[in-house]
């Protein structure tokens, strides 16, 4: 087959290096496995000689210390006890023979019964004396090892001897069984070692490309041009530390003569070091030598590994402008590093006092030793700032250093930078300021000489300020400044600090534009809740309201309201709009309006929510036919209406918490309110759960802001909210809404909270008067006479005819067109009730009598006589009722304090 160079490959002969090389190698890998052959057949011997010792002995003495030997050997005939159990032993064990004899060595026990009876062959004296006896002797069955050891009685005399062995060739059968599989490996081995050899002699015929002396000395030319024309230098140093080769790079980065070859390196006029490094023959991997102006990497190797001849290698490669190049990339990378770090690290609320803290105590832990920052107080409110620069008065809300007592402003004072000062000069145009020597007092201390001294004293050296500037706005001002334990401030600290402030300065500025939706949302939040508590006896109320603090969840929906109802009745009312922001606090507005008129209409609690929930559901249909992201997606509502005559509270919830009800006993509980689904769904009904609260009873409503947190599961808020109530169920409202709120929200709210807390009280019986009336029209005039005989006992004689007068016609519209029993009930509360009930579900109207009809004037007179009037339904008909106002009238029966 031709070769590379037009020459024909050939077998190789014996001759040749690579002939010589696959004899060698076959040679060397025989003897390898002979020895090893041989080295594993005598190890085997010895291992089954070993093991033949140490199973004869465990088999001995295992037989010697087994139960009721002694009383065997003792025994009238121990031959008959013993020999069954010996052969039986021999035969589980496998050894050949296991031998009872007395001690005379007379046996008790053999293998072949013809031998018992007779004396034992083997040296007995150690066992007598308790000892052990291991031998190996030739027996008639082949070469053998046996055991004697001692049979100890209880008394710790030898009371008799047992000897088990076991023949060599036993033991070393199973090694030698795994002969074939051991020359097998070996002549396995030897083959993969011919072939493996015979591919290395392929190879080394291959990359020499059998060549000969010609093609050799060419390839030698070939291989002397490129190592000149490299540009790495080259030199090879023999054993005798004298230079044989230097290519024409390591003379022109070393600087040598032409005549350097058979020089020591200390005959090179090189520099010290260098000469040094040549003449040690050390190992050395791109180490940096300057030579001159240039820095070299140096690699050196000797060349007297592997067989090769002694002496070293050294290559030089000029890394100078890689250094260079290098040096801007690391500063590039650790700037971009430091800015990665301050993105995780600053920014990560929307409130700008933590954002400029954070800042603050980034720079410190980073590239100052103390660092400040300084805003405008537009920007803590959220608005944008009017003045900026030296007009501008900037409040320090920000301080990091490594010490706390420095002569710097404290944080939340006050300053004002003076126009002539450089710092002055760098914020009038938004351009950061660099003072590297202090205490030269260059201009900066005109703002403060006494504290500029102060700080000079101190240690303070150099300082950066940089203006906070965002969309074009100037917000603060970050300083930064170094003390006696670092370096001055660079122009490259500046560029690197320019950088950091730009980016803190966005999100000081998001966080400024968050605070002001955020205040806005408050705002209207706010606008849109109770600014108190209306009138009425029923129920002692207090409430709290805490907004979400900016930067943790927003303003949310969350509402409460306390609505007075007709016959001294109150509504209590707790809900939540899910989401946060303007939107969720202008649906709770919308929805708020919605419970005040559907509470005009005296419906209750469950049939309110049901037409709460269709309200939700059409808003959720509006909105989501402008924008697909505009809709409630859902709101939560407690109802409870509280009637102070009978006691009894009834209540409905869709998706919301269960009350707390407490007893005036201190018993705390959650009321059993069937679940509703959150408004919003449609279609589904409400249920309602009527409870009796004893007078002082406490009710609590709540959102789930109170009890919800991110670090604190909602049933443990819960338990901790009825323990809080529960212990402090003998306080007062206003003193019950503090505890809970200090109990449970001891930090900053991520969520909005609404609390509603009230004590019930009860009408005295002494205010209330009820009265059955026959449906006949005679009983009017005594219905009258009973009213005004009570109007008088409440000392209300002036409200006598007007009351009479509503009586009168709203009874005899109940005779005249109602059905079933009619009741009348007064009820002096800070107005007074008169409510006439029937069995109708008809309703009566209000309208404008002409001239001509005889009747449809009664129900025009109860209006324009009564301050209030309406109609509420119930399970079995409905109730007409009218209200005046006793504003000139003493105050009801008061109920008695808790």
């Amino acid at each position: 087959m031709p070769g590379r160079y037009g020459r024909r490959r050939s077998v190789p002969k014996m001759r040749t290096v690579a002939g010589q090389f696959f004899l060698l190698q076959v040679a060397i890998v025989v003897l390898l496995v002979a020895a090893a052959v041989a080295a594993l057949v005598l190890q085997a011997r010895a291992d089954s000689e070993r093991e033949a010792r140490r199973r004869s002995v465990a088999v001995a003495e295992a037989f010697a210390s087994s139960p009721g030997i002694e009383a065997a050997l003792k025994s009238p005939n121990p031959t008959a006890v013993l020999q069954p159990l010996a052969e039986r032993a021999r035969k589980l064990s496998g050894v050949d023979f296991i031998v009872v004899m007395n001690r005379a060595g007379i046996r008790y026990t053999h293998p072949l019964p013809d031998r018992i009876g007779k004396k034992f062959v083997g040296n007995l004296e150690p066992a007598l004396n308790g000892g052990i006896v291991v031998e190996r002797i030739t027996g008639t069955i082949g070469p053998l090892v046996q055991a004697v050891v001692p049979v100890i009685g209880r008394d710790g005399t030898v009371v008799g001897l047992v000897s088990a062995g076991i023949t060599i060739e036993r033991v070393g059968g199973v090694v030698e069984q795994q002969f074939p599989l051991l020359f097998g490996s070996a002549a396995g081995i030897l083959l993969l070692t011919m072939a493996g050899t015979a591919l290395v002699s392929r190879r080394l015929r291959r990359q020499t490309h059998g060549l000969g002396p010609t093609e050799m000395a060419r390839m030698y030319e070939h291989h002397d041009a490129v190592l000149h024309a490299v540009r790495e230098g080259v030199l090879i140093i023999d054993g005798d530390g004298r230079l044989l080769l230097a290519n024409d790079e390591a003379r022109r980065l070393l600087g040598l003569p032409t005549d350097v070859e058979g020089r020591v390196p200390t005959e090179l006029g090189l520099d010290p070091v260098t000469t040094e490094l040549l003449a040690s023959g050390r190992t050395v991997t791109d180490e940096v030598v300057a030579v001159g102006e240039r820095l070299l990497a140096v690699n050196q190797r000797p060349t007297d590994r592997d067989g090769g001849p002694p002496g070293s290698v050294t290559t030089l490669r000029d890394t100078t402008e890689l250094r260079a190049l290098t040096g801007r990339a690391d500063v590039a990378r650790r700037r971009l590093n430091l800015l990665y770090e301050a993105g995780a690290e600053i920014g990560t609320t929307l409130d700008v006092v933590r954002t400029c803290e954070e800042l603050a105590e980034f720079a410190r832990a980073h590239f100052a030793d103390f660092a400040t920052v300084d805003v405008a107080e537009a920007v803590l409110r959220g608005e944008e700032p009017t003045a900026t620069g030296v007009d501008a008065e900037w409040r320090r809300i920000a301080f990091s250093g490594i010490r706390e007592d420095t002569p710097l402003h404290p944080v939340d004072s006050m300053i004002r930078f003076l126009p002539t000062t450089p710092l002055g000069t760098g914020l009038r145009r938004g351009e950061a300021v660099l003072d590297t020597d202090l205490a030269a007092f260059s201009g900066w201390q005109q703002q403060d000489p006494a504290r500029a001294r102060q700080l000079v004293e101190h240690g303070f050296h150099s300082v950066i300020a940089i203006p906070l500037r965002a969309r074009g706005a100037i917000l603060g001002v970050a300083l930064f400044w170094r003390s006696a334990q670092s370096e001055p401030f660079e122009d490259e600290d500046l560029s690197v600090a320019e950088e950091l402030v730009a980016r803190a300065a966005v999100n000081v500025d998001n966080a400024r534009r968050y605070t002001r939706e955020h205040n806005m949302a408050v705002t209207l939040q706010r606008s849109l809740l109770p600014h108190g508590v209306p009138e009425q006896s029923a129920i002692d109320v207090a409430y709290r309201y805490l907004p979400a603090q900016a930067g943790l969840g927003g303003v949310g929906g969350d509402w409460f309201d306390v609505i007075p109802l007709p016959g001294a009745r109150v509504a209590l009312v707790v809900g939540d709009v899910v989401g946060h922001g303007l939107h969720a606090a202008a649906t709770m507005g919308r929805l708020r309006t919605a419970i005040h008129n559907f509470s005009t209409l005296d419906l209750p609690p469950d049939e309110l929510l049901w037409h709460l929930d269709a309200l939700v559901a059409r808003i959720d249909q509006d909105e989501a036919a402008d924008s697909a992201d505009a809709g409630v997606t859902g709101a939560t509502c407690l109802y409870a209406i509280y009637d102070p005559v009978s006691g009894r509270c009834t209540m409905a919830r869709a998706g919301h918490l269960k009350p707390v009800i407490v007893d005036p006993d201190g018993t705390s509980e959650f009321a059993d309110v069937p679940g509703g689904p959150p408004l919003g769904l449609g279609g589904l009904l409400f249920e309602t759960l009527e409870a009796l609260l004893p007078e002082n009873s406490r009710l609590v409503l709540y959102t789930n802001g109170l009890v919800e947190d991110r670090h604190r599961d909602i049933d443990e808020g819960l338990a901790l909210l009825r323990r809080t109530v529960a212990e402090n169920a003998d306080r007062t409202p206003e003193e019950i809404c503090e505890a809970v709120l200090r109990t449970l929200v001891p930090g900053r709210a991520r969520d909005d909270i609404a609390l509603l807390v009230g004590r019930t009280r009860r009408l005295d019986a002494a205010d209330v008067v009820q009265l059955q009336v026959p449906s006949d029209p005679s009983s009017v005039s005594l219905v009258r006479a009973e009213v005004s005989r009570k109007l008088a006992e409440w000392d209300l004689v002036e409200e006598t005819f007007t009351t009479e007068l509503i009586v009168s016609e709203l009874v005899t519209n109940a005779i005249r067109y109602a059905t079933g029993p009619i009741g009348v009930r007064l009820l002096r509360d800070r107005s007074l009730i008169c409510e006439v009930s029937d069995h109708s579900s008809t309703s009566p109207h209000l309208r404008q009598a002409a001239t001509t009809d005889e009747g449809g004037r009664g129900l025009f007179l109860v209006a324009q006589f009564a301050e209030r009037w309406g109609t509420r339904y119930m399970d079995h008909g409905k109730v007409i009722w009218a209200e005046q106002s006793l504003s000139a009238a003493p105050p009801p029966s008061s109920p008695s304090a808790p």
